[in-house]
């Protein structure tokens, strides 16, 4: 199973209260963990690696706290886990630049270009699909069924 790690997770669960309310309202940590319902110190240490990766901006003061940096639209699901999680990768083998890797299996391995190949799809899948729409799901936001054609055993 190709999972996400659980800050990668709360991030997105974080960063949707943001885009779900108009222009740039500003969270503090303590609001967010309490409509997140996720513990304080997760919550403040999410936002600071999304505020050192630049999806947020930090507002200090007495009304301060963090807002996003651009719109929700420009936001991608691609950049949150990258922003925690380091650069998205399927495999050791499948680095984000090509010849990166160590791996003492490499010249004996048939498939080693193809796990590239999936990486590449699965990060440019994530990359089309941005924070607004993940607060605002639609069926298929990603084309992931796009040339499926119905056939009469389908309807």
């Amino acid at each position: 199973m190709i999972k996400i790690s659980r800050q990668a997770d709360y991030a997105i669960l974080v960063l949707g209260h943001f885009a779900k309310v108009a222009g740039g309202v500003t969270f503090s940590a303590r609001e967010l963990a309490e409509r997140t319902r996720v513990g304080l110190p997760m919550v403040g240490k999410v936002l600071k690696l999304l505020a050192r990766y630049g999806l947020l901006t930090s507002v200090r003061g007495a009304h301060g706290g963090y807002r996003l940096s651009r719109p929700p639209e420009e936001i991608t699901v691609g950049e949150i886990i990258v922003a925690l999680d380091g650069p998205i990768a399927v495999t050791e083998c499948a680095p984000e630049q090509p010849m990166a890797t160590d791996c003492v299996h490499e010249p004996y391995c048939p498939v080693s270009g193809s796990w590239q190949r999936l990486n590449d799809a699965i990060r440019n899948a994530l990359d089309r699909v941005s924070l607004a729409e993940m607060t605002c799901p639609v069926a298929d936001p990603v084309g992931a069924f796009a040339g499926h054609e119905e056939h009469p055993a389908d309807v």
